[in-house]
Formats: C-alpha cells, structure tokens, sequence
C-alpha cells in the first residue's frame, strides 16, 4: 500500500533562502552561487536542467535575491515555490547574452565593487565550464565551496523532511519484502534489480536510483553492478537498494540466503559468523546514536566489533552517510569525522563483511538523530532472510 507522501510547505523555502542569506554574511562571503542540483532544489524547491546553458541562483550578502535561467527555462523557473511567492526574481537570459554578466551583476546589484578581498561560494556539483565562466567575470574575486554555508542549512532535517524520509524508508521495505518473497532461483541478478526498480516506482518512488542485486561471490563487492549471473541456491544476496520519493532518498540494505527450498542448501558456520557479526555491530551503532555522539564514534562501535570476531580487515568501508535530498551527503560517519550529533541529522548506519571471490553481507538502516536516542525509519526485520525462492 502506497503511503500518501508528505510534502515540504511552500513557505519553508523563503525561510531557508533568509537562513543562507544570513549564513552568507556571518562566513563573511559576498555571496552563493548556486546551480543546478540539490542545494538549489532545497533552497527554492526548483530542480532545473543539468546544461550547458547556466542556471544559478545568486545570493548576495545583502539586496535581493535572483534567479538567473535560460529564458526557456524561464516559464518552469517563474512557477517554483520561492519566485511565486515573490522572494526571488527570475533573470532569463537569451542565447546571444553572457549569463556569467548577468550572475556578475546579481552579486553588484547594491553598487558595490567586488575586489581581491572578496570570496564566493559556489556549489560543489557546479560544471568546470561554468566555473571557469565565472572567474572570468570576477577577476580577483576568491571562489570557494558554498557548503561550508549550506552544509549546517541541509544536514538537519526539519519535521517535512524526516516525515519524506520516513515514507521513503517504508516504501523500500516493502519492496525488500516483495522481492524476498518471490522467486529469485534461476534469474539473472539483472532481471531481479529490474524487478526491484519497478517496484520502488510502483510504491511511490519518483525515481529508482540504484538496485544492486550482489549473488554469491559478488555479494563481497560492496557497490556490485547488477550482472547476468544466474542466482542459484545456497548462496547469499546483498539486496541494496535505494531511489528519490518526493525528492528525497531511500536506502537500504538486507542480506538473504537463499535454499532453493532444500534444507541442506542453507548458510554454513562461517557466514553465520560473519553475519552475525554484522548484525551485532548495526545494532549496537544504532543504539548509540544521540545528540553529542560524534560521527567518527559510530563508526568506531561497529568497526570494534567485527575486529573483536576477527573480521576488521574486511569491513572496508565507513559505517555510514548523511542522507537527504541527496543519497550521499554530509556528514560522513568514519575515522577522523568529528561533528556531533545532532537531533534531525539523518544518515545510514550500514556495517558490512566482504570475503572477496566467496561471499559477503551488509545491514543497512537509515537513522535519525533524534532529542534522546535513534529513530531508525527503516523496519524491515535485519535478521538474515532465509527464502525458498
């Protein structure tokens, strides 16, 4: 059953648009500029086209704010929640203008001179072509990564996002159970990520991201592409899946074990072990999760505990990633990440095992931080999934 997805109010984007412009002043910038991509969808709800023709959104320190597009563009741009409350103004270009004069002339609008002391931020997702554009128009003018401003903006989900997360969450549970409760012996791992994507879209999903369908010794490639290996029985699958449900992500991973229906064709004792492992170490890093937790220290309770059972040099990779409007996204829960928690941080608490060339297994959750514990969205059972399939 598809949940009704909520949605983000239209007036939280002139909030956040009076957060960042704020943001910008207390970093000291002249200001952002932002392309296309997740942080000019979160600031102005508009998802523009990823073109050689620039679209930015130019947030000065100070004075209005605007949005500069292709005057084809124009129409969708005029019809976004923050221009159709008047808080930002469309500036189309045509095909013979400059549109890096015009993003110029945004950021001089209150008649000041931007000079050698200055700095710009600029979105990370932003093309070479553009960037280069751009220095060109701002000669001596330091350009940097907006997100040292936008990072504190997007990493804490407000109340709307984490309810779109959580029916992201629920909606891929329920295509894990669907997949698991099919047939999966004799199929191509390409016809059952197939599978998966129609589903996650038959469930709400806007989009299918990513179905990785890992079989018996890829399931020891974390980011296995699906292939035409054909799943047979005794063996394990790492079902990862993921995709965007009201422009924000799922993802989540269950490891099955599939027999065939033959009781003689179920895990041995070393899989056992490992999995067990993994199990232990994903709950134990989701119970620690609280405000002034660090990153890093998630990571660290799961990694202590496949190294204790003797398996730390196969577990290769950071226990976990912010999630949002984006799959990956700050923070980063590894070594070295010493941002604390906070409450409305989202990210995905995903330990694994991987014996290359044999077999592997991954649980994966996404979790939030919230006022006195975890909020773990996802509630499909983390047990290994034992199917006759």
């Amino acid at each position: 059953m598809i949940e009704t997805s909520p949605t983000i109010p239209a007036e939280r984007y002139g909030q956040r648009l009076a957060a960042a412009q704020s943001l910008v002043r207390d970093a000291g910038l002249a200001g952002v500029l932002i392309g296309v991509g997740a942080d000019l969808e979160y600031l102005a709800g508009y998802r523009g086209l990823p073109l050689e023709r620039l679209t930015m959104l130019v947030i000065a320190a100070s004075g209005p704010i605007g949005l500069v597009v292709p005057r084809l563009e124009a129409p969708g741009a005029r019809a976004c929640p923050v221009v159709a409350a008047g808080a930002v103004e469309v500036i189309p270009w045509d095909e013979t203008d400059r549109p890096a004069d015009l993003v110029a002339d945004r950021l001089t609008a209150g008649g000041r001179r931007l000079g050698a002391r200055d700095r710009v931020g600029v979105s990370e997702r932003l093309w070479a072509i553009h960037v280069l554009a751009l220095q060109a128009n701002l000669p001596g003018v330091t350009l940097e990564s907006a997100t040292t401003v936008l990072r504190e903006l997007r990493m804490v989900k407000d109340v709307d996002e984490i309810a779109i997360l959580r029916a992201a969450a629920h909606a891929a549970d329920r295509v894990v159970a669907q997949i698991a409760g099919g047939r999966l012996v004799g199929r191509t791992e390409h016809e059952v990520s197939r599978e998966v994507r129609e589903r996650l879209l038959a469930e709400g999903h806007d989009t299918a991201e990513f179905a990785i369908v890992a079989s018996g010794p890829n399931s020891a490639s974390p980011h296995h592409e699906a292939s035409d290996r054909v799943i047979r029985s005794g063996e394990p699958i790492v079902l990862d899946i993921g995709g965007l449900l009201g422009g924000y992500a799922s993802d989540t991973t269950r490891t099955l074990w599939v027999t065939g229906g033959d009781p003689a064709a179920g895990p041995d004792p070393t899989f056992l072990h490992l999995f067990a492992l993994v199990r232990a170490a994903q709950a134990a890093a989701t119970a620690a999760v609280a405000p002034g937790v660090t990153c890093e220290r998630i990571d660290a309770v799961a990694r202590d505990i496949i190294a204790a059972g003797g398996e730390g040099d196969r577990f290769i990779h950071r226990v976990g990633h912010g999630i949002g409007l984006e799959t990956h996204e700050e923070p980063y829960l590894v070594a070295g990440s010493t941002e604390p928690l906070r409450p409305g941080i989202a990210f995905s608490v995903e330990p694994g095992i991987y014996h290359d060339g044999r077999y592997g297994s991954r649980i994966e959750d996404i979790v939030v931080c919230g006022s006195d514990g975890p909020d773990v969205l996802n509630q499909s059972d983390r047990d290994l999934w034992i199917v006759d399939g």
